[in-house]
């Protein structure tokens, strides 16, 4: 595969991998699965059904895998699954945080203070913390040869059912499927064919910039800072670069009147160190600027027909606990789990929707409960704030982290996986039922 950035070669002209003729006579070459759009959850999906038996498509809008956003954090939950594609080594061997880091104030004082060897203890694995590039180029050097098509737009313009394959609409013909995955982002089109009647995405109340420089000459410990209105991180990646990230109460789509850098050096210039020195690192280029959207109402399922959601499509969530990319690859890993070869696909989803459901609604509305706790801008509000997670830690050190182990100790189905069986080994259609 090219590296990340750079247009892919492209593929032969797009047809119907599976006509209907044929797939209502049985005559199927195979299972086939189009997985709309290229990012990580999309990604991870693709490759989770390929090891399952799957022959997979991955349609990307863009014409190029650019990554939106420079870093992601990887939890011990999203290792295990990636360990279930022969992944999470690689990602493990990425860990850069080592000593002691923790959460600030906005003058500087440690709330609470801990060691990567604790957060490993507590959460069952390390925290890792990489560009979103590597973990890109990752995935689509896992991929099958020729299965990622970029700068293809597609629509889905049937949800399939019992005896009729899924369709997707691109410019070059439709394409029907056995399965479709609609991992195409918080503004899903899929999502909205599927659950017209949502509301869709609300705005957090809060925008969020990102960069990646290189390290300070003094040397820090990583740390996520909680001050007036706004939250700033600054982690270590194993290239020796930072990865920082700020965030702020404003109205949706404000922009800076001059450059995005200018907007940080303005918020954030009386922030404890480093954080100055981190923003005067960056060249205005390396600043990137989103409004944080995400999906206060929860979808009833995350699937219909012959189609299913994965990652932002499904549950689009605040980034105030790092999950938003973790669990898409939760997601890929449990429907490739539950939509085997072979099975009935039908109930492979309905059981895909039942596991994943409940616990991304409840990432999702935890995710926004920290992000009001964090975006404080009583002052009072933000003492008592402070003087509680102080008290906490004191009470307990590793109390704190163990509010987050009931995400981090996640673990993937367990076997056997559909690349295990004879259904998955020799590729055979899921029953038409």
């Amino acid at each position: 595969m090219a590296p990340t950035g750079k247009p892919l070669k492209p593929l032969k002209p797009l047809t119907s991998f599976t006509s209907f003729a044929s797939f209502a006579s049985g005559r199927s070459v195979g299972p086939h699965a189009v997985v709309v759009g290229g990012g990580i959850g999309g990604l991870t999906t693709a490759i989770a059904l390929h090891r399952s038996g799957w022959r997979v498509t991955v349609l990307e809008r863009a014409a190029s895998l650019e990554p939106v956003g420079s870093g992601i954090g990887l939890a011990p939950n999203a290792q295990r699954a990636l360990d279930v594609l022969g992944l999470g080594d690689a990602v493990r061997e990425l860990a850069a945080w080592q000593g002691v880091g923790g959460l600030r104030a906005q003058g500087g004082r440690w709330l609470v203070r801990t060691t990567s060897a604790a957060t490993a203890r507590e959460f069952g694995g390390a925290l890792v913390l990489l560009h979103r590039a590597t973990l890109v180029d990752l995935l689509v050097a896992a991929l099958p040869a020729d299965s990622l098509r970029t700068g293809t737009d597609a629509r889905l313009v049937d949800r399939g059912g019992p005896g009729r394959p899924a369709v997707v609409r691109t410019s070059q013909g439709d394409i029907e499927a056995d399965l479709v995955v609609g991992a195409d982002g918080i503004n899903s089109g899929v999502r909205k064919e599927l659950f017209p009647d949502h509301p869709g995405p609300e705005y957090t109340g809060f925008t969020a910039w990102r960069l990646v420089v290189p390290a300070p000459e003094r040397p820090f410990a990583p740390h996520e800072t909680w001050g007036r209105g706004g939250v700033w991180g600054t982690q270590p990646l194993k290239d020796g670069r930072i990865y920082a990230y700020g965030t702020a109460l404003v109205p949706p789509g404000t922009r800076a009147p001059d450059d995005e850098k200018a907007e940080l050096a303005r918020r954030f210039c009386d922030w404890h160190d480093p954080i100055p020195e981190i923003v005067a690192a960056a060249r205005p280029e390396d600043v990137l600027r989103n409004d944080v959207w995400h999906l206060a109402t929860p979808l009833a399922a995350h699937h219909r027909g012959r189609v299913a959601l994965v990652g932002d499509a499904a549950h689009a969530m605040a980034p105030t606990l790092g999950q938003g990319g973790n669990q898409a690859i939760e997601d890929g890993v449990v429907l490739a789990h539950h939509a085997r070869p072979g099975g009935d696909l039908f109930a492979g989803l309905a059981a895909y929707s039942a596991a994943r459901v409940p616990r991304t609604t409840a990432v999702v509305r935890r995710a926004a409960r920290t992000a009001r706790l964090n975006h404080l801008t009583d002052p009072r509000l933000i003492t008592a704030r402070d003087t509680l997670v102080r008290a906490a830690h004191r009470l307990g050190p590793n109390l704190i982290l163990r509010g987050f182990s009931s995400i981090a100790d996640w673990q993937p189905p367990g076997p056997p996986y559909a690349a295990e069986t004879d259904a998955g080994a020799h590729g055979r259609e899921p029953a038409r039922r």
